[in-house]
């Protein structure tokens, strides 16, 4: 909401600037760089983690994007941007087994420090996303040197889920056999997902975050959480 009113007032500002001057400012938009190609890189976390679920260091996502920026005829400071690509998000785990293929009614997340258990463990979910941003530029024609504001929706639909897990370990730290095992199942998940995603840039370097709207997991399958991410977003093109 914070950042909605900044762009709100942004706008009354640039519409009260064309309006005061006897002669309305002709921008040239031909050589702006649109920020067609986007990749970010964040920490990954879950809202409404159970303290029974162990996780371990910094968790990845990784988004990459081909969009699509259209400038307001009325005011190019403003644009919507529409686009397409990939999302993944990489949950680790400490001595935690994840139950992706068990014939269970909801997924299990159970702690082996106790027993036999794997060094390195990770979830990763994977989804065709579609981003749709609300794009506002203080400088427009020079876009690629310009501060950026952009609020937006991302539409996902999930195209695998799979944990990954390495080096079976001992109660005790030691190792029994040095293997890397991949389970995949989507029964648990939810099939697509909504997320809210805001983003500030200077040129083609910038923070963004994110926050899904619904379950990771089906109701009743899995814990009750929401996946969200912070990171830096690079753009360019």
């Amino acid at each position: 909401m914070a950042m909605a009113a900044v762009i709100f007032s942004l706008s009354l500002f640039a519409q009260n600037n064309t309006t005061t001057g006897k002669k309305k400012q002709t921008i040239d938009l031909s050589n702006r760089a649109n920020d067609h190609f986007m990749i970010q890189l964040g920490d990954v976390g879950w809202f409404g983690r159970p303290d029974t679920i162990n996780v371990k260091g910094l968790s990845k996502s990784i988004n990459v994007y081909l969009m699509y920026d259209f400038p307001f005829k009325t005011n190019p400071h403003y644009s919507v941007a529409v686009g397409a690509g990939i999302g993944s998000d990489n949950m680790f785990f400490n001595k935690t087994y994840v139950g992706i293929k068990d014939i269970t009614p909801s997924i299990d997340f159970t702690n082996q420090t106790d027993t036999t258990h794997f060094k390195k463990s990770k979830l990763s979910t994977n989804y065709i996303e579609a981003p749709v941003e609300l794009r506002y530029a203080f400088d427009p024609q020079h876009n690629d040197k310009s501060f950026k504001i952009a609020l937006g929706v991302k539409i996902g639909a999930l195209i695998n889920a799979h944990t990954r897990s390495k080096t079976l370990q001992s109660s005790a730290g030691s190792t029994v056999n040095n293997y890397v095992e991949k389970e995949a199942s989507k029964r648990f998940f939810n099939g697509d997902r909504l997320l809210v995603t805001a983003r500030v840039s200077w040129g083609h370097f910038g923070l963004y975050y994110s926050y899904q709207l619904g379950t990771l997991f089906k109701n009743l399958m899995g814990p009750a959480v929401h996946p969200y991410t912070f990171g830096i977003a690079l753009s360019g093109l």
